[in-house]
């Protein structure tokens, strides 16, 4: 089975837990996720299944949108709800300033990741360090913050917001940032991931919806074909005497190119699709300088 779920994750599960249960589920053994979500967080999880677990970098390169909750006045060592309190302030409630500051972190931001995060670190997590009362020095990263849209004010101390990121984003992170920002601190109090790629938390379903999907033979109404998630992508089609090179790996030239959604472009990523619409994998527009002709050469082949 080559395809991809999108998993709306519940509370109190780990992205591998998830994992876990659709292997289990789906008798599937090749199933990965494109993202890891902290257990207390919720929401869109793409889940890629057979040949798709190949694309899980490139979906996991799409922007997301979360929805958070922001706690100001109390930090935490996890900076979010889960960790100990670490200190308490009192909070003035401006809504302006607290807009003020918010804005700020709109455009491309530079984030420390938290103690408590998977990211490997002389073959350790940092959490599992973090749990042994360690913290060591964290590099900077740099990180796009599209927008972020206050959805609510909540006196005393809470807001809701919505934020629109590039990929490797900390929402707990930002959260504690914008409470520092203010003065008072602050932590992440909840997270919904509302979308991620094209991937969109109203058409994502549960592990218990997939769980009588798989009782009711319906599978194929969940599972998202492998170029589908890629459709932003342009689309070459190749001509039956370039099949074969196709196949093998080898150097496609324009010439035989069948069909394309727009022209291609130098250093561009394209969908390869066989003469019989066949998606073939990933593909990349490159030239030769010498005789300076466009071909595709493959990056990620899924035949």
């Amino acid at each position: 089975m080559d395809g991809i779920l999108n998993i709306n994750k519940e509370k109190g599960y780990t992205s591998h837990d998830v994992v876990a249960v659709v292997r289990r589920t789906l008798q599937q053994k090749k199933v990965g996720h494109t993202g890891t979500l902290d257990p207390d967080a919720e929401g869109v999880l793409p889940i890629c299944l057979g040949k798709a677990t190949r694309l899980a970098d490139d979906i996991m390169a799409a922007h997301k949108v979360y929805r958070a909750v922001l706690t100001l006045g109390v930090t935490t060592d996890t900076e979010d709800a889960s960790g100990e309190i670490l200190e308490q302030k009192p909070v003035d409630f401006d809504e302006e300033a607290i807009q003020e500051a918010v804005d700020n972190f709109v455009g491309e931001i530079q984030q420390i990741p938290p103690m408590y995060s998977a990211i490997k670190i002389q073959g350790k997590k940092l959490y599992q360090l973090a749990r042994e009362g360690k913290e060591i020095e964290r590099a900077p990263r740099n990180v796009t913050i599209h927008d972020i849209k206050i959805q609510k004010f909540l006196p005393p101390n809470q807001l809701e917001m919505d934020i629109y990121c590039s990929k490797g984003t900390y929402i707990r992170t930002l959260c504690a940032d914008i409470g520092k920002k203010l003065g008072c601190g602050g932590h992440m109090a909840s997270l919904i991931r509302l979308a991620s790629g094209g991937f969109k938390l109203e058409d994502a379903i549960t592990l218990d919806e997939l769980k009588r999907l798989k009782e009711e033979d319906r599978l194929s109404e969940a599972l998202i074909p492998m170029d589908e998630v890629l459709k932003e992508y342009n689309k070459v089609i190749v001509k039956e005497e370039g099949t074969k090179l196709l196949y093998n790996g080898g150097k496609i030239y324009t010439y035989f190119f069948e069909k394309t959604d727009r022209p291609v472009m130098l250093g561009e990523k394209v969908l390869g699709y066989d003469s019989k619409l066949q998606f073939m994998g990933i593909y990349q527009i490159a030239t030769e300088k010498e005789q300076d002709r466009l071909y595709m050469k493959p990056l990620k082949i899924l035949r």
